[in-house]
């Protein structure tokens, strides 16, 4: 557990924003340390060393991955995107098998399952997902966290709920990994990318799978995915890879290399305290806005807030050095272990202008 003195000098040895950025929903900022090894990799290229280190970085992140999601890093496939992780999953079922999504989730966990074209894809509000679980369903696929507003899905329920009708679970943890305590074993499988608030460059994203790989085949295996890539370049893989390293696509070599420090750095602040950070300045920031007449998308314990109405007012707050989204003509603002009180009361400020 770091001490509340130890968690900012931290910050402040890493982040130099020249805004108040409060965007991490859309991409978190990258920390000092990444950039060196960012910088340091490109380096490797441009000279022509070996890139063996590389290689390492990888294996790194799956660890750092792993243990963040609380699963052995056999357990961890490193690709590039949700959306072909999902496309995964999607690949598994069987023709007329029924998958259960929340309402305007984010198109990357749905889109795989509805451009199978012969899967029965049922979408439900967030809040009525883990009551519409039934006999029959085969697969539950949600964010942990809402990209769009930062609502957060009632994961035990959904848990339960599916374990009663004999349904798997896929859960998004793209807007969660980070600042949300993640516990992937209790679900069949989960994702996430790594350019959010595990503040890592974009090109990486982790596949959680079971220990028997939950009946998914590896239909984007490439040499990465044998058991021995160096000796499988060419003709077919002979041997799978034994553990969640099947499911691995091309590794993001530069990526990886810079991702292995921002996971480091996060598991040395630890969840727990970034948890306590990013969602008391979200909470501080809804009761400047209740001061202010607005009232945000009900989303309680959530990093990101979301204000009806208030989304055409980007381009304005972004010239004013505030950088926020726009979603929906929702004005969304997502909050992280670089952003302070004062950073809240900016924002706030220029909304009441």
């Amino acid at each position: 557990m770091e001490t509340t003195e130890t968690f900012e000098s931290l910050v402040r040895a890493e982040f130099t924003p020249q805004s108040t950025y409060l965007n991490t929903a859309s991409n978190g900022l990258l920390p000092a340390r990444t950039v060196a090894a960012l910088h340091a990799a490109a380096l490797l290229r441009a000279e022509g060393r070996p890139l063996t280190s590389l290689y390492e970085d990888v294996e790194a992140c799956r660890a750092g991955y792993a243990r963040l999601a609380g699963v052995p890093q056999t357990r961890v496939a490193v690709g590039a995107s949700v959306a072909a992780h999902t496309g995964v999953i999607a690949a598994s079922l069987p023709a007329g098998a029924e998958v259960l999504t929340a309402e305007d989730d984010f198109t990357s966990v749905l889109n795989p399952f509805h451009v199978r074209g012969d899967l029965k894809v049922r979408a439900v509000p967030l809040e009525r997902i883990a009551e519409s679980v039934r006999p029959g369903t085969a697969l539950v696929a949600v964010s942990a966290a809402q990209s769009a507003d930062g609502r957060i899905a009632d994961l035990p329920a959904l848990r339960e709920a599916a374990r009663t009708h004999g349904a798997r679970t896929y859960v998004d943890f793209s807007q969660a990994a980070g600042w949300l305590p993640m516990d992937a074993d209790a679900f069949d499988f989960t994702a996430s990318v790594a350019f959010k608030w595990l503040l890592g460059p974009h090109g990486a994203a982790f596949l959680v799978v079971p220990e028997d790989f939950g009946g998914l085949t590896p239909v984007l295996a490439g040499w990465v995915a044998a058991e021995e890539p160096w000796d499988s370049c060419y003709g077919p893989v002979a041997e799978l890879a034994h553990s969640a390293r099947r499911f691995d696509l091309t590794h993001a070599l530069f990526t990886c290399a810079g991702l292995r420090r921002s996971l480091d750095l996060i598991e040395e602040l630890g969840v727990a305290a970034v948890h306590t950070h990013d969602v008391g300045l979200a909470d501080r920031f809804r009761a400047g806005l209740a001061r202010l007449g607005h009232e945000p998308v009900a989303a309680p314990g959530s990093a990101i807030v979301s204000v009806p109405g208030l989304g055409g007012r980007q381009p304005e707050l972004s010239r004013a050095g505030i950088e926020v989204s726009n979603r929906a003509g929702n004005l969304r603002a997502a909050f992280h272990l670089y952003n302070t009180p004062a950073d809240v009361d900016r924002l706030l400020d220029v909304l009441a202008g």
